[in-house]
């Protein structure tokens, strides 16, 4: 079996992929510090995959602890990179946290990668490379405008690191971008568990539903918008995490070194936030409490993918609709409260 190194492997989108990657016939060993993340979506992952996983617990900033993981696992073939800081409003706070953080644990991590021969790399990327886009959908063509945070600029960075890696070393490198995973696996496994008050419109939705939050806000409803509220694109994790997969079969496949591809992640479809609530509404019966506040500093005005790129040269195709993310999202929530 082929071994992939997953970051993040205990994170939302890293759990999902994992399972993804097991459920197609890859060995898997992942790297977390848990300093973002929790030791039970282990657990999850065994419950549905039977595996159990071998998660070092290590912060890849620290180069000599990264260096273990690829001595003592010289089967690694390729590395998927979710590990980083995520939140943009936290890092409008905290812009060196993060340019230290999600930069030095990229280069550390491609040193290790570049020196123990694990040729295919995977960078989890975003659309908030994009900035604020002059046209949307955005194709991988699209212009990178100014980074609208410093999240999205490390991810700017980032790309530029990896691709200047790949250039120099015999690397297959894909950047994927992508845009607002959602939702959860239908086993209620696993699922997004955020440490402290979520920062993203979801999980914030479930915990006030259930009522961990007393409210929640909507930050801004005065965007060029046809509600007036930020357009996003919504994607189920599922999703994105096959794409996972299939990103590395295709590297697998190819075998082409030092060379940099970029895939869209996203349905293609725009979707407000007062769109994406009412969808949680109706699949809950529940109405939501929430106030609209201030813009957040770092947002953008409306971002969605063309997924055209993906769909053609991976052969990805979209299975859960806005309903399916919002469904399982709180089914999610609601089997927490239930195992408390």
């Amino acid at each position: 079996m082929q071994t992939i190194l997953v970051t993040g492997g205990c994170g939302y989108i890293g759990a999902h992929t994992i399972v993804d990657l097991i459920e197609n016939g890859f060995n898997v060993i992942s790297v977390d510090n848990l300093s973002r993340a929790s030791d039970k979506s282990l657990l999850g992952i065994e419950k549905i995959t039977g595996k159990k996983i071998k998660n070092y617990k290590v912060d890849l900033t620290d180069k000599a602890a990264t260096e273990i993981v690829f001595k003592e696992n010289p089967s690694i073939i390729g590395v998927i990179h979710f590990a980083a800081y995520k939140a943009v409003g936290e890092s409008v706070e905290k812009p060196l946290d993060y340019y230290e953080n999600n930069l030095y644990s990229l280069v550390n991590l491609l040193q290790m990668t570049v020196k123990y021969h694990a040729t295919h790399f995977i960078f989890s990327s975003s659309c908030t490379v994009y900035g604020n886009p002059e046209i949307i959908p955005v194709t991988e063509n699209t212009p990178l405008q100014t980074a609208a945070s410093p999240y999205g600029a490390t991810k700017q960075m980032g790309e530029t690191i990896v691709r200047d890696t790949a250039f120099t070393y015999p690397i297959s490198a894909i950047l994927l971008r992508y845009f607002n995973p959602v939702g959860a696996h239908p086993s209620n496994a696993i699922g997004e568990l955020p440490i402290g008050r979520p920062q993203n419109l979801v999980p914030a939705i479930t915990q006030t539903a259930i009522g961990k939050l007393p409210t929640m806000q909507v930050y801004g409803d005065d965007y060029p918008t046809r509600d007036g509220s930020c357009i996003r694109d919504y994607i189920h994790v599922c999703d994105i995490a096959h794409a996972h997969t299939l990103a590395m079969q295709y590297s697998i496949k190819n075998q082409t070194t030092n060379h940099t591809e970029v895939f869209n992640l996203g349905t293609g479809n725009g979707i407000t936030v007062l769109e994406a609530i009412k969808a949680f509404e109706k699949v809950s019966g529940l109405q939501l409490n929430y106030q609209v506040g201030p813009r957040r500093a770092g947002d953008i005005v409306s971002i969605y993918a063309n997924k055209d790129h993906a769909v053609k040269r991976l052969g990805w195709e979209i299975k859960y609709s806005l309903e399916d993310m919002m469904r399982t999202a709180w089914e999610w929530e609601v089997s927490l409260a239930d195992n408390k």
